[in-house]
This record gives structure tokens, sequence and C-alpha cells, in this order.
């Protein structure tokens, strides 16, 4: 007895598969001769068959407008990235080359203190080994061992090399105090380059002394240079303080050239053409000039001849020839 032979899904898909083919191909085929035959009305039909169909195939083709914005911003981004890349790149290189420049500055500096050149020939100086610092937050000092038999003299300044470190400020036999540019009793004017402002740097006890009383900050910006101005005749002018940068308080302030984590040896430069302060008044104001003495009428006194004296001396020499007379 032969066995029936069951029917399944796929003895249904084929055929309909084949069915689906052949209409797709016919419906192809339609619109290729649709839009191969040449006549008006079919004309027509085509531009009436594009207007119901195309508008209604937005939401089709949002996700093809999507995936090129997105490709385009990825290609942004790429750009973006090499962009980034090239200037990191470039940025390490430019800290490679202020770390030389910071190290042949520190080297012409050495060179020029072994060589004794002096670039301004009424400035010598006088080199000390820094022997101990003040260890107080509330006080920026250090200790030298020379002092008043080396010839020190209290405001004289002090460099380590390459900028100004501080000024001289009390001066004992062997030793001497040196005040530094970071103290909160300091006090220096200053010029910023290339604008030329004058200003006055006031220590505060922190590694960024502040910028006060500037002319014009506007003109000041980060990275300009501040040197001494040698007003006052405090100190002398064109000595190397530091450069200028913005505070988290957006106040300017100067970071210092003279390396204070490593004060070893500074020099002391002579300034003997600066007059020594003697008096603390006279920082103030000049002394009061002392009073005029007023013209007095006494005998011997008087600035001009006197009448009287003019006619006694007529007299006398009127009488001088009877005198004579009598005489004879």
């Amino acid at each position: 007895m032969a066995k029936s032979r069951s029917t399944g899904p796929e003895d249904y898909a084929r055929p309909l598969r084949r069915l689906f083919v052949g209409l797709l191909v016919l419906l192809l085929l339609g619109l290729f001769l649709l839009w191969r035959i040449d006549s008006p009305r079919v004309e027509r039909f085509r531009a009436a068959l594009v207007d119901q169909v195309v508008p209604s195939f937005d939401w089709a083709l949002l996700p093809i407008t999507k995936a090129a914005a997105m490709i385009d911003e990825f290609q942004s981004y790429a750009s973006l990235y090499e962009q980034n890349q090239e200037l990191r790149r470039e940025l390490q290189q430019m800290k490679a080359w202020r770390e030389a420049a910071l190290q042949l500055e520190q080297k012409n500096a050495r060179l020029l203190d072994l060589n004794q050149v002096r670039l301004d020939p009424k400035l010598t100086h006088v080199t000390g080994v820094v022997l101990a610092d003040s260890g107080s937050p509330f006080r920026q000092s250090v200790l030298l061992n020379v002092g008043a038999r080396d010839g020190i003299r209290d405001g004289w300044a002090t460099m380590d090399g390459i900028g100004l470190v501080g000024r001289i400020s009390g001066v004992g036999e062997r030793t001497s105090r040196v005040i530094l540019l970071t103290d909160s009793n300091s006090r220096v004017p200053v010029t910023v380059q290339p604008s030329g402002q004058k200003a006055l740097l006031s220590g505060d006890n922190t590694a960024l002394p502040p910028l006060e009383f500037l002319e014009d900050a506007d003109l000041v910006r980060p990275g300009d240079r501040v040197v001494t101005s040698g007003d006052g005749a405090m100190l002398p002018a064109g000595l190397l303080v530091g450069q200028v940068v913005m505070g988290t308080d957006r106040r300017l302030r100067v970071v210092l050239s003279a390396d204070y984590e490593r004060l070893e040896f500074l020099r002391v430069l002579r300034s003997h053409e600066l007059t020594p302060i003697t008096d603390a008044g006279a920082l103030i104001a000049p002394p009061p000039a002392p009073p005029e003495p007023e013209a007095e009428t006494g005998e011997g006194t008087a600035t001009g001849p006197d009448p009287a004296d003019q006619g006694g001396t007529e007299d006398v020499t009127e009488g001088s020839p009877g005198q004579a007379d009598s005489d004879g």
C-alpha cells in the first residue's frame, strides 16, 4: 500500500516565490516601458505619478539623509581630531624649544658671570653664599655670608645670575639679609615691556607677586617682560624681574625669572651712586628748607648806604679846607 505524500509549507513556498519574482519582473518591465514611451499622454501620466508617489517617500529617504549627515559629521570630527593631534605635536615641540631656550639663557648667564662680563660699567658685584632662609610663611628672606667688611650696603640689588631676587635689608659685619621680592614688605618699581607701562611689584608671600598701580592695564598682556624701572633711585634700571601672567584671581601677576627653589649663590650689585637711605621720613617728602634771614636795621647789618652817613661824610669833606686854612 503506497504511503500518502505529506504536504508541508516548503511545497507552497517555492511556487509562491516564483510567482512573486515573476510579478516583480513584469512590474519592473512595465515601469521601464512606461519611462521609455515617448508620448504626451504617457508624459503627463509619468508627471502625475511622480507627483503622487515621490512626496510620500520622505520617510524612506530619511534614513539616507541621516546617514549622509552622520558621514559628514564623522568626516568633520576626523578632521578636527587630526588638527588636534597636529596642535598637540606642535605644543610638544614648543615645550621642547622653551626648555632649550631656558637652558641656554641659564648657561649664558653663568658664562657671563664666570667671565666677569660687565653689562653696565657702573655696576660691579660681590658674590655671596646663601646660608639660610627665614623659614617663615610671613617673611621671605635669606641670609648671605657677605656683610659690611665686604662693602655691602642697605638697598643694593641681589640677583641669582638670571633675574632679580631681592634687595639688601640689614647688614652685619660678616653677614647680610636679603628681603625677597615675594615678601609682603617688598615694593619694587618696575616697567612692563614692550608697552612701557610703569607699575609697582608688591610681594604678598606667594610665588606670583601682583602688579599694582598700572597706568593702563589694557596695554599689558600675559607674556610681557618685566624689568626694574629705576624710579626713585631704589634699584638700577633694566634688571630682569620676570614675565606677566594672569592669576587665578584675574589679577596681573609676575612669574619671577629667578629660581627661588635653588638659591645657592647670589650676586650683590654695587650701586655706589645711589643715595643711602638714612631717614625714613625723607622717602615721603623732602625736609623743609630753613627760613631765610630777614634784613635787620641795626648797625653793620644795613644793606644800603644810610643818608645820615652820607651827610656826615659830606660835612667832614667840606670842613677839611677850613681846617687846612686854620692850620696855615
